[in-house]
């Protein structure tokens, strides 16, 4: 699989033809919105058996090997040239698929409104042969210790069919916003805590659910421990039906990290309890704040970096969003940016005529247009570079996976590049 980046006067005819390949096969792999008006700067996922390299001022054999982790000697045998011979600029090499490592991948689902709408049902369909886990979002925690349900309709079906474990995601919520004072009282009062597991267990069976995923936020800093008294009880009980046990995480990058999000939230001690946890490493740009990237690699990088000195890597998946935000400039505190898929970030760009440009430090496309009321708009979104640079990041740390927010948003380069890097786990 190559990923390549559009140039100015390039067409897809010319880069099927470089690569090898078709104009119908590239328009199908990328499910192009655009495919008669190509954007300068965009990403196309080039479907082949591994990759080609052009060769470029200063590269030799060597370098080149050491950079795609061959040796001299296997890419001169491959691409049938003496391991002697000077290269050319602009020279093409053949690159072979290098190893896959087992991946486990998890998709939240969160149905909204009175029916599961047919897209968001066939996003999950498309999206489960790739996934270990399918999260319908979420089973709201009552103040009595009951669970008021989310839509799940087809959704376990799906994962049976997929073999991905279906997992019960439970939340703090109380219409639609965390709520501390629901954390206390689940958390404290032990007879509604009794009762809360018990509704757990029950409504697991019923509808299959083999991994319990708490996504408790926004908790008093005083319930810290509470919260890990509670995961211990829980991991007891949970542990006789032979199920899973994943709470989510705010991103900190300390211990000691100050916040009503992040002082709960005790990584060393759901490291030691849980099986897995999600890491919720994106909104760093979000819909209320200035534009930027949403998951800019630094920040996902110091957060796990951190994450992996308090727990062991194996037991982490990165959060990933699968979105982007359309602002609106100048920025105006109180002012909500809109959301788009990836795919709509292109067919925008496209509309209006502009080129995306990449930020090497924060490896995220981005592209400014102005709209019909005159008024300038900056767009930052995710494509295949962005998710390969963390998918580069998944393999560096050696953590479990990833873990996506969230499921109807159409972005046909990820699902792709998560077959070229890895094999995903499933769990019958």
């Amino acid at each position: 699989m190559q990923i390549h980046v559009v140039q100015n006067n390039q067409t897809l005819a010319g880069i099927a033809q470089a690569y090898g390949t078709t104009a119908a096969d590239i328009i199908e792999a990328n499910d192009l919105p655009n495919a008669d008006r190509l954007v300068v700067g965009q990403a196309l996922v080039i479907p082949i058996v591994g990759s080609f390299y052009w060769v470029q001022a200063g590269d030799s054999l060597w370098s080149i090997s050491q950079k795609f982790q061959l040796s001299s000697q296997e890419l001169a045998s491959i691409n049938r040239i003496p391991v002697n011979q000077p290269l050319r600029i602009g020279q093409r090499l053949y690159i072979p698929p290098r190893p896959k490592r087992a991946a486990e991948f998890n998709g939240y689902v969160e149905p909204r409104g009175s029916s599961v709408s047919p897209v968001l049902e066939t996003s999950a369909r498309e999206a489960a042969p790739y996934l270990t886990y399918l999260a319908p979002f979420s089973f709201q925690a009552l103040r009595d210790g009951s669970l008021k349900e989310p839509l799940l309709n087809n959704f376990p079906t799906i994962a049976k069919n997929n073999n991905n474990v279906l997992m019960m995601v439970i939340t703090n919520q109380e219409n639609d916003q965390f709520s501390d004072e629901l954390g206390r009282i689940l958390l404290n009062d032990q007879t509604i805590q009794n009762r809360f597991l018990n509704n757990i267990v029950n409504t697991a069976k019923k509808y299959g659910f083999k991994d319990i995923h708490f996504d408790f936020e926004y908790l008093r800093p005083v319930d810290k421990e509470s919260y890990n008294a509670f995961l211990r009880k829980a991991k007891s009980r949970f542990s006789k039906e032979g199920w899973l046990l994943s709470t989510a995480l705010a991103p900190k990058t300390s211990a000691g990290q100050k916040g009503r999000w992040y002082e709960a939230h005790d990584y060393k001690a759901h490291g030691e309890i849980v099986d897995f946890v999600v890491i919720m490493t994106y909104e760093w740009g979000y819909s209320g704040g200035p534009a930027m990237a949403v998951s800019p690699i630094d920040p996902v990088r110091d957060v796990l970096e951190y994450a992996i000195t308090e727990m062991p890597p194996s037991k982490i998946l990165m959060g990933q969003n699968l979105y982007g935000y359309d602002w609106t400039l100048p920025f105006v505190e109180g002012s909500t940016a809109k959301a788009l898929s990836p795919q709509a970030a292109i067919q925008l760009a496209s509309e209006n005529n502009v080129p995306i440009f990449y930020d090497q430090k924060a490896q995220a496309p981005y592209f400014k247009y102005t709209d019909s009321n005159n008024k300038l708009h900056e767009v930052w979104f995710e494509d295949a570079r962005s998710i390969q640079a963390k998918f580069n990041l998944i393999k560096e740390l050696n953590i479990r996976g990833m873990s996506y927010w969230k499921l109807g948003l159409s972005f046909p380069q990820n699902w792709l590049l998560i077959v070229d890097n890895f094999q995903v786990t499933k769990r019958p």
